[in-house]
């Protein structure tokens, strides 16, 4: 059994010295976000995550989900954790107070989200899918629905889904079949939904579901969706839950990773149809099911940097456990002490830790535009938030995949093996590039919507800003660090000038991957190098903790070197453009 510990030093630097947790509590309604009150969360989450959850990963990995009949059986070692998750009131720290949430920041739910995730990825999923639809019922869902809905979701007292796709459908949402007959007050949906994340389960007395369909006299494509909200259990009048709705779980997937959550296929309307209730207007249900979508890519972002810092610790703690080979003088070691173990080890590190920071500055600017009145304002945290999501989704989920595999190598042949754990940690990541939009399409986004609706101008004020980190980097003596990320900068704007002047259709999307990751890697480094900057602050004045500090700063200078230096190359695979990407025509291959 592997453990857990979570990196809560790390992330109360990252809140109090770079992203200015300070400052957010000082947003209207954030009053009880005191620095007192944050670190107390944060320790006992800690606690309670690592001491009650985190031992059931592999055993529930193991034990996975099945269905019999029509009733979905979940891990037996995940047992009574949703219970005593919902006694700590976890899933209502960032919910609204007038439906009985905390409301605290999104920056400090995000460091508790990521325990929950490096705890047990495959169970956090069901918490994660149930924000979602609070967060697209408290846009778009009426008076009404908020009221039946969002007390018992805000709280977790029931879960919630989203039910996007089909067999036929993938990623393309036009070709989604699901019917809606208006019947009433309510409307009969029928159809089937695949890939339904933790789409059945007994944990609460009801599940809501959020369902994109066509009314009959719909147009066809994207234009034609809307979006319904379906309880597993009709709701009573006194807000209980009722008589089974027409909606059941007929296959559960066989998945190559995250064995304890089940993923359901639903079939609804069997015996004459599922009721369910419009959210907001006809005809515009993918524009609904956006918002909560987005907030289900920086969520999955977050997931990368979870279980990137779980495999990190593994190997961690198997590379000095491991005797194998000799140093000088002929001495048995341990194989952290090899070069090669201590470069791998680097890399899963500053991976991990430029993910986090890149993750948890998405979630700032979120507080910002959830909090802020004047609108000039909300409009430039906005355009973070827009630029910062593919990135987070993409590139996060990226190195959550190379950091994990990075964890089974350190292990050698006994990563290969399951008794270990390390091999899981590769499996549960793997599905993080395609869920919730693959990572092509995260890069298509950054470059066919968040670069071409303004010519580029919101990425170039990003990365702008992060020229005040090269100058400051360079008056803080750390000039190794500031050269790279200079470097990078201008390799960015130089790959977005290109994109931006093709004129053939081929060449933003052929290059659109590269230029992700050449974005990611180098706002994740400016992170890392701002990171580096109030390191060598707090040593200097002899503040805080100097070997967590000095490890910070030499993290950053690792990652400069080892990470930052990939960028030329995703430049120049940016201006190769798509000649060889698409030189052989479809039938050579």
């Amino acid at each position: 059994m592997t453990v857990y510990n979570a990196p809560v030093e790390d992330m109360k630097f990252l809140l109090n010295n770079v992203l200015g947790m300070e400052s957010i509590a000082q947003l209207p309604g954030y009053d009880e976000a005191t620095p007192d009150m944050v670190d107390a969360i944060l320790d006992e989450s800690a606690r309670f995550y690592g001491e009650v959850l985190a031992p059931t990963n592999q055993l529930a990995d193991s034990q996975g989900s099945r269905l019999e009949g029509d009733k979905v059986i979940t891990a037996p070692a995940l047992d009574g954790i949703y219970q005593q998750i919902l006694e700590a009131g976890w899933p209502g720290l960032t919910g609204d107070i007038n439906y009985g949430g905390q409301g605290l920041p999104a920056l400090l739910a995000v460091a508790v989200d990521e325990m929950s995730q490096s705890a047990n990825m495959a169970f956090s999923l069901c918490p994660m899918l149930t924000k979602g639809v609070v967060t697209a019922l408290s846009l778009y869902g009426s008076d009404e629905q908020k009221q039946t809905y969002l007390n018992n979701l805000v709280s977790g007292t029931w879960t919630g889904t989203m039910n996007l796709t089909e067999p036929q459908a993938g990623s393309d949402l036009a070709a989604v079949r699901t019917k809606a007959v208006p019947s009433g007050d309510h409307y009969l949906l029928s159809g089937q939904k695949i890939f339904i994340t933790w789409g059945d389960h007994d944990y609460t007395d009801n599940i809501i579901h959020l369902v994109l369909a066509r009314t009959p006299d719909a147009p066809e494509g994207v234009k034609g969706i809307s979006l319904f909200v379906v309880p597993k259990f009709l709701i009573n009048d006194d807000g209980s839950a009722g008589e089974r709705n027409d909606v059941r779980c007929v296959g559960v997937e066989h998945k190559l990773g995250i064995h304890a959550s089940p993923t359901c296929s639903l079939s609804f309307g069997d015996n004459g149809g599922a009721v369910g209730y419009l959210v907001g207007e006809e005809n515009q249900g993918l524009v609904y099911m956006f918002a909560m979508m987005n907030e289900a890519r920086l969520a999955v972002g977050l997931q990368g940097v979870s279980i990137s810092e779980r495999a990190y610790q593994q190997a961690v703690a198997f590379a000095k456990d491991r005797v194998q080979g000799s140093v000088p003088g002929n001495k048995k070691a341990t194989i952290i002490n090899h070069p090669d173990v201590r470069r791998m080890l680097m890399l899963m590190r500053s991976l991990t830790e430029g993910a986090r920071a890149l993750a948890y500055l998405s979630f700032a600017h979120e507080d910002y535009v959830h909090k802020l009145e004047d609108q000039e304002q909300v409009a430039y945290h906005q355009r973070r938030v827009d630029v910062l999501t593919p990135l987070v989704k993409g590139w996060c989920t990226e190195i959550g995949m190379e950091v994990t595999s990075l964890g089974v190598q350190v292990h050698g042949g006994m990563g290969f093996v399951e008794e270990t754990g390390a091999a899981q940690h590769l499996r549960d990541a793997r599905i993080l590039p395609i869920y919730e939009g693959t990572n092509g399409i995260q890069a298509l986004d950054l470059v066919g919507r968040k670069l071409a609706r303004d010519k580029g101008q919101s990425a170039m004020e990003l990365l702008g800003e992060l020229t005040q980190v090269v100058e400051d980097a360079r008056k803080a003596g750390l000039d190794v660090v500031a050269d790279s990320l200079a470097s990078s900068l201008a390799a960015c704007q130089e790959a977005a000038q290109t994109l931006l002047a093709g004129e053939d259709w081929t060449t933003p999307t052929a290059a659109a991957y590269n230029m992700m990751m050449l974005m990611g890697a180098t706002v994740a480094g400016g992170m890392l190098i701002k990171s580096a900057v109030a390191a060598t602050r707090l040593n200097a004045a002899g503040e805080g903790n100097t070997r967590f500090n000095t490890n910070k700063v030499m993290t950053a200078k690792f990652f400069a070197q080892h990470v930052m230096s990939r960028n030329t190359s995703y430049l120049e695979a940016v201006k190769a453009g798509p000649e060889t990407v698409m030189g052989l025509d479809a039938e050579s291959f």
